[in-house]
C-alpha cells in the first residue's frame, strides 16, 4: 500500500477558507533554518537541499521495504515554513524575515534514514545547505487553521478572517510566529491559483 497524506490525512491538509482549530501532534520533519527575502537564491537553494534529502528517503525506504509491509511507498509531504518577523514593524520588509523551512517524514521515517540519505545525497551534490538540515520533532498542540487562495502577498487578509475567528470563538493566539503549509509548487503555479495553509497557535481564553 502507497502512504498518500492527501487522502489519508484529511483532517489536516484537508482544510477549506473557513477557519477551524485542530490539535496537531508531534511530527517529524527535515528542517533547515534562515533569514531573508524568500525570493532569493539562497532560500531556494534551501529547499532544493531539503528535497533532495526528501527524495532519496523516499527512494531508499521503496526499496528495502518488503511486499509483506502494510505500506510499501509513500508520497513525499509539501514544503512548509514557520515565519517570523525580526522587528516590530508594522510594514512586511522580506530582508527581515526569519524562517524555519522543513519537509513533514511519515512516523515509520527514522533518523538513522535520515543520516543514510544525507551522507549518500552529500556525496553527490554540492549544495552547501545539505550540511546544515536536521531532523526533529515538532508538536504543535491546538491550533487555527485556514486555506489562503491567491498570492502571498495577500496572506493578511487571511490572517484577518483567522483573527475574527478566535474573538468569535474564545481563542487567543500565543505565539507571533505561524505555519505555512504550501499545497502546490510556488515556483510553477501561477499566483492567483496558489493554496496555502496557514496555521497559528492558540489557546482558549
Amino acid at each position: 500500500m502507497k502512504f498518500e497524506w492527501k487522502k489519508q490525512e484529511k483532517e489536516i491538509y484537508g482544510v477549506n477558507t473557513k477557519p477551524c482549530v485542530i490539535d496537531i501532534p508531534a511530527q517529524k520533519y527535515i528542517m533547515i533554518s534562515g533569514s531573508g527575502n524568500p525570493n532569493g537564491e539562497i532560500f531556494s537553494d534551501k529547499v532544493a537541499a531539503l528535497f533532495s534529502i526528501a527524495y532519496k528517503m523516499k527512494m531508499a525506504y521503496k526499496s528495502l521495504a518488503q511486499k509483506s509491509c502494510e505500506i510499501t511507498d509513500y508520497s513525499v509531504y509539501p514544503l512548509e515554513g514557520i515565519w517570523n518577523k525580526a522587528s516590530e514593524k508594522e510594514s512586511l520588509v522580506k530582508e527581515e524575515l526569519q524562517y524555519r523551512i522543513m519537509i513533514r517524514q511519515p512516523d515509520f521515517i527514522t533518523r538513522e534514514m535520515f543520516d543514510n540519505a544525507l551522507e549518500v545525497v552529500k556525496s553527490k551534490k554540492d549544495n552547501p545547505y545539505l550540511a546544515n538540515i536536521s531532523f526533529e520533532t515538532i508538536c504543535d498542540g491546538k491550533c487555527v487553521q485556514v486555506l489562503h487562495k491567491g498570492a502571498f502577498d495577500d496572506e493578511p487578509v487571511s490572517f484577518e478572517i483567522m483573527n475574527d475567528y478566535c474573538l468569535e470563538h474564545g481563542y487567543k493566539r500565543i505565539e507571533k510566529e505561524h505555519r505555512e503549509i504550501y499545497l502546490n509548487n510556488f515556483n510553477r503555479t501561477e499566483k492567483a491559483n496558489l493554496k496555502t495553509i496557514l496555521r497559528y497557535k492558540v489557546t482558549d481564553i
